[in-house]
Protein backbone atom coordinates (compact mmCIF):
# COMPACT_ATOMS: atom_id res chain seq x y z
CA UNK A 1 0.00 0.00 0.00
CA UNK A 2 1.70 3.28 -0.69
CA UNK A 3 2.53 5.84 2.07
CA UNK A 4 -0.28 7.90 3.66
CA UNK A 5 1.14 11.22 4.10
CA UNK A 6 -1.83 12.58 5.83
CA UNK A 7 -1.66 9.45 8.56
CA UNK A 8 -0.15 10.92 12.22
CA UNK A 9 1.90 7.65 12.36
CA UNK A 10 4.13 8.79 9.12
CA UNK A 11 4.73 12.51 10.27
CA UNK A 12 8.20 12.25 11.33
CA UNK A 13 9.21 10.03 8.21
CA UNK A 14 10.64 12.86 6.91
CA UNK A 15 11.68 15.22 9.44
CA UNK A 16 14.47 13.06 11.13
CA UNK A 17 17.72 13.35 8.86
CA UNK A 18 19.78 16.88 8.02
CA UNK A 19 20.65 17.58 4.50
CA UNK A 20 23.90 16.26 3.90
CA UNK A 21 26.97 18.47 2.85
CA UNK A 22 27.06 16.50 -0.24
CA UNK A 23 23.45 18.25 -1.30
CA UNK A 24 24.84 21.81 0.00
CA UNK A 25 27.81 21.43 -2.27
CA UNK A 26 25.87 20.66 -5.06
CA UNK A 27 23.38 23.16 -4.87
CA UNK A 28 25.73 26.08 -3.72
CA UNK A 29 28.07 25.11 -6.76
CA UNK A 30 25.15 26.48 -9.12
CA UNK A 31 22.52 28.93 -7.39
CA UNK A 32 23.25 31.75 -4.68
CA UNK A 33 21.03 31.16 -1.89
CA UNK A 34 22.54 33.59 0.40
CA UNK A 35 19.97 36.59 0.96
CA UNK A 36 17.22 34.85 -1.31
CA UNK A 37 13.72 34.30 -0.94
CA UNK A 38 12.96 30.56 -1.66
CA UNK A 39 9.64 28.07 -2.06
CA UNK A 40 10.26 24.33 -0.71
CA UNK A 41 7.23 23.08 -2.64
CA UNK A 42 6.15 19.45 -1.40
CA UNK A 43 8.42 20.40 1.93
CA UNK A 44 7.65 17.46 3.71
CA UNK A 45 9.20 17.45 7.36
CA UNK A 46 11.46 20.83 6.06
CA UNK A 47 14.64 18.84 5.86
CA UNK A 48 15.74 21.12 2.93
CA UNK A 49 13.79 24.34 4.27
CA UNK A 50 16.31 24.14 7.36
CA UNK A 51 18.84 23.93 5.24
CA UNK A 52 18.31 26.54 3.11
CA UNK A 53 17.62 28.51 5.67
CA UNK A 54 21.44 27.40 7.52
CA UNK A 55 22.77 28.33 3.98
CA UNK A 56 21.89 32.03 4.39
CA UNK A 57 18.65 32.01 2.68
CA UNK A 58 16.59 35.36 4.09
CA UNK A 59 13.46 33.62 4.39
CA UNK A 60 11.96 29.72 3.40
CA UNK A 61 8.33 29.39 2.69
CA UNK A 62 7.12 25.18 3.02
CA UNK A 63 4.61 24.04 1.23
CA UNK A 64 2.84 20.23 1.41
CA UNK A 65 -0.53 19.34 1.01
CA UNK A 66 -0.36 17.11 4.30
CA UNK A 67 -1.15 18.57 7.34
CA UNK A 68 0.75 16.26 9.51
CA UNK A 69 4.12 16.63 7.37
CA UNK A 70 3.64 20.51 7.69
CA UNK A 71 3.15 19.97 11.52
CA UNK A 72 6.25 17.52 11.51
CA UNK A 73 8.31 20.61 9.63
CA UNK A 74 7.17 23.68 11.94
CA UNK A 75 8.93 21.23 14.97
CA UNK A 76 11.67 20.77 12.63
CA UNK A 77 12.53 24.23 12.33
CA UNK A 78 10.83 25.95 15.46
CA UNK A 79 13.72 27.68 16.11
CA UNK A 80 14.43 29.18 12.51
CA UNK A 81 11.87 32.65 12.39
CA UNK A 82 12.77 32.85 8.74
CA UNK A 83 11.14 30.13 7.98
CA UNK A 84 7.47 29.71 7.35
CA UNK A 85 4.92 27.05 6.53
CA UNK A 86 1.34 26.41 4.64
CA UNK A 87 -0.85 24.05 3.13
CA UNK A 88 -0.81 23.93 -0.21
CA UNK A 89 -0.31 21.36 -3.97
CA UNK A 90 2.38 22.15 -6.35
CA UNK A 91 -0.15 23.50 -8.99
CA UNK A 92 -1.70 25.70 -5.98
CA UNK A 93 0.70 27.09 -3.75
CA UNK A 94 -1.52 30.09 -2.87
CA UNK A 95 1.83 31.92 -2.85
CA UNK A 96 1.73 35.60 -4.54
CA UNK A 97 3.05 35.86 -8.08
CA UNK A 98 6.70 36.73 -8.34
CA UNK A 99 7.00 36.12 -4.69
CA UNK A 100 10.04 34.61 -4.13
CA UNK A 101 13.58 34.14 -6.39
CA UNK A 102 14.07 30.20 -6.16
CA UNK A 103 11.75 27.67 -5.78
CA UNK A 104 12.66 24.49 -4.35
CA UNK A 105 11.11 21.18 -5.61
CA UNK A 106 12.50 17.84 -3.84
CA UNK A 107 11.77 14.58 -4.41
CA UNK A 108 8.47 15.80 -5.94
CA UNK A 109 7.50 15.72 -9.44
CA UNK A 110 7.54 11.61 -9.17
CA UNK A 111 4.61 12.10 -7.43
CA UNK A 112 2.50 14.46 -9.66
CA UNK A 113 0.55 13.44 -12.55
CA UNK A 114 0.87 16.18 -14.62
CA UNK A 115 4.64 18.03 -15.16
CA UNK A 116 3.07 21.31 -16.92
CA UNK A 117 0.36 22.54 -14.14
CA UNK A 118 3.39 22.19 -11.43
CA UNK A 119 6.13 24.10 -13.39
CA UNK A 120 3.39 26.75 -14.66
CA UNK A 121 2.82 27.48 -10.95
CA UNK A 122 6.35 27.58 -10.22
CA UNK A 123 7.15 29.97 -12.76
CA UNK A 124 3.96 32.28 -11.72
CA UNK A 125 5.74 32.63 -8.20
CA UNK A 126 9.56 33.07 -9.60
CA UNK A 127 10.76 36.88 -9.90
CA UNK A 128 11.77 37.12 -13.50
CA UNK A 129 15.04 35.35 -13.67
CA UNK A 130 14.55 33.63 -10.65
CA UNK A 131 15.61 29.91 -10.16
CA UNK A 132 13.40 26.58 -10.55
CA UNK A 133 15.45 24.00 -8.64
CA UNK A 134 14.03 20.25 -9.20
CA UNK A 135 15.80 17.08 -7.91
CA UNK A 136 14.44 13.44 -8.34
CA UNK A 137 15.46 10.02 -9.83
CA UNK A 138 14.98 9.76 -13.57
CA UNK A 139 14.27 5.99 -14.71
CA UNK A 140 17.85 5.21 -15.05
CA UNK A 141 18.80 6.56 -11.48
CA UNK A 142 16.22 4.50 -9.97
CA UNK A 143 17.54 0.85 -11.89
CA UNK A 144 21.20 1.52 -10.41
CA UNK A 145 22.37 -2.02 -8.84
CA UNK A 146 22.82 -1.91 -5.24
CA UNK A 147 26.44 -1.99 -3.77
CA UNK A 148 27.31 -1.65 -0.14
CA UNK A 149 26.83 2.30 -0.22
CA UNK A 150 23.55 2.27 -2.84
CA UNK A 151 21.50 0.47 -0.83
CA UNK A 152 18.57 0.89 -2.44
CA UNK A 153 18.98 -0.67 -5.41
CA UNK A 154 18.83 -4.00 -2.91
CA UNK A 155 15.73 -3.50 -2.80
CA UNK A 156 14.36 -4.03 -6.54
CA UNK A 157 17.09 -6.64 -6.47
CA UNK A 158 14.83 -9.03 -3.54
CA UNK A 159 11.64 -7.38 -5.09
CA UNK A 160 11.23 -6.71 -9.02
CA UNK A 161 7.96 -5.95 -8.43
CA UNK A 162 9.16 -2.51 -7.23
CA UNK A 163 10.86 -2.06 -10.15
CA UNK A 164 7.99 -0.84 -12.07
CA UNK A 165 6.08 0.28 -9.34
CA UNK A 166 9.25 3.25 -9.09
CA UNK A 167 10.17 3.72 -12.61
CA UNK A 168 6.40 4.15 -13.69
CA UNK A 169 5.67 7.37 -11.89
CA UNK A 170 9.21 8.79 -13.08
CA UNK A 171 9.95 11.42 -15.54
CA UNK A 172 13.27 11.23 -17.92
CA UNK A 173 15.30 13.86 -18.37
CA UNK A 174 13.56 14.68 -21.89
CA UNK A 175 10.02 15.11 -20.52
CA UNK A 176 11.24 17.51 -17.45
CA UNK A 177 13.25 19.82 -20.22
CA UNK A 178 10.40 19.57 -22.57
CA UNK A 179 7.96 20.82 -19.98
CA UNK A 180 10.12 23.42 -18.56
CA UNK A 181 10.29 25.11 -21.69
CA UNK A 182 6.71 24.89 -22.43
CA UNK A 183 6.40 26.63 -19.33
CA UNK A 184 8.98 29.80 -20.16
CA UNK A 185 12.01 28.22 -18.52
CA UNK A 186 15.14 27.91 -19.90
CA UNK A 187 17.24 24.78 -18.75
CA UNK A 188 20.57 25.82 -17.21
CA UNK A 189 22.08 22.95 -15.51
CA UNK A 190 21.38 19.30 -15.52
CA UNK A 191 23.50 17.28 -12.82
CA UNK A 192 24.08 13.78 -11.45
CA UNK A 193 24.29 13.50 -7.61
CA UNK A 194 25.46 10.74 -5.29
CA UNK A 195 24.18 12.50 -1.99
CA UNK A 196 24.41 10.97 1.17
CA UNK A 197 21.64 10.04 2.95
CA UNK A 198 22.91 8.81 5.97
CA UNK A 199 25.68 7.37 7.52
CA UNK A 200 25.02 4.43 10.09
CA UNK A 201 27.87 3.56 12.73
CA UNK A 202 26.60 0.02 12.23
CA UNK A 203 24.21 -2.78 10.70
CA UNK A 204 21.55 -2.13 13.85
CA UNK A 205 21.23 1.42 12.95
CA UNK A 206 20.62 0.60 9.32
CA UNK A 207 18.22 -2.19 9.99
CA UNK A 208 15.94 0.11 12.38
CA UNK A 209 15.85 2.40 9.46
CA UNK A 210 14.61 0.55 7.18
CA UNK A 211 11.89 -1.82 9.69
CA UNK A 212 10.93 1.66 10.41
CA UNK A 213 10.82 2.63 7.04
CA UNK A 214 11.86 6.35 7.82
CA UNK A 215 11.89 8.06 4.33
CA UNK A 216 11.76 5.43 2.31
CA UNK A 217 7.86 5.93 0.58
CA UNK A 218 9.33 2.38 -1.64
CA UNK A 219 8.98 0.21 1.06
CA UNK A 220 4.95 1.27 2.15
CA UNK A 221 4.65 -0.90 -1.20
CA UNK A 222 5.56 -3.92 0.66
CA UNK A 223 3.89 -5.98 4.03
CA UNK A 224 5.45 -6.58 7.15
CA UNK A 225 6.55 -9.88 6.08
CA UNK A 226 7.93 -8.79 3.19
CA UNK A 227 10.15 -5.86 5.00
CA UNK A 228 11.17 -8.16 7.47
CA UNK A 229 12.68 -10.70 4.18
CA UNK A 230 13.98 -7.31 2.09
CA UNK A 231 15.79 -6.07 5.41
CA UNK A 232 17.27 -9.58 5.88
CA UNK A 233 18.82 -9.64 2.52
CA UNK A 234 19.95 -6.22 2.41
CA UNK A 235 21.79 -7.10 5.85
CA UNK A 236 23.14 -10.10 3.98
CA UNK A 237 24.38 -8.35 1.30
CA UNK A 238 26.08 -5.65 3.61
CA UNK A 239 27.68 -7.98 6.01
CA UNK A 240 31.17 -7.89 5.89
CA UNK A 241 32.09 -4.47 4.29
CA UNK A 242 33.62 -2.05 5.90
CA UNK A 243 32.26 0.14 8.64
CA UNK A 244 30.26 2.88 8.82
CA UNK A 245 27.93 2.49 6.42
CA UNK A 246 27.55 5.47 3.74
CA UNK A 247 24.27 5.24 2.45
CA UNK A 248 24.22 7.07 -0.97
CA UNK A 249 21.67 7.32 -3.65
CA UNK A 250 21.83 8.48 -7.10
CA UNK A 251 20.01 11.68 -8.43
CA UNK A 252 19.16 14.19 -11.38
CA UNK A 253 19.33 18.42 -10.47
CA UNK A 254 18.16 20.24 -12.79
CA UNK A 255 18.05 24.03 -12.97
CA UNK A 256 16.32 26.49 -14.54
CA UNK A 257 15.77 30.22 -15.25
CA UNK A 258 12.45 31.65 -15.74
CA UNK A 259 12.59 33.81 -18.71
CA UNK A 260 9.33 34.33 -20.75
Amino acid sequence: MPINFHDEQNRGTYATRKADQSWIDAISEHVEIAHKRIADIGCGGGIYTRALIEMGAEQVTGVDFSDEMLKAAAHNCRQLPATHFQKGTADQTHLSAQAVDIVLERALIHHLDDLHSCFKEAARILQQQGILIIQDRTPEDCLLPGDPNHIRGYFFERFPRLQDRETTSRYDSVQVEQSLVSNGMRLLHTVSLWETRRVYANMEELEQDLLQRTGRSILHELTDDELRVLVDHTMDKRSGHPLPIVEQDRWTIWFAVKEG
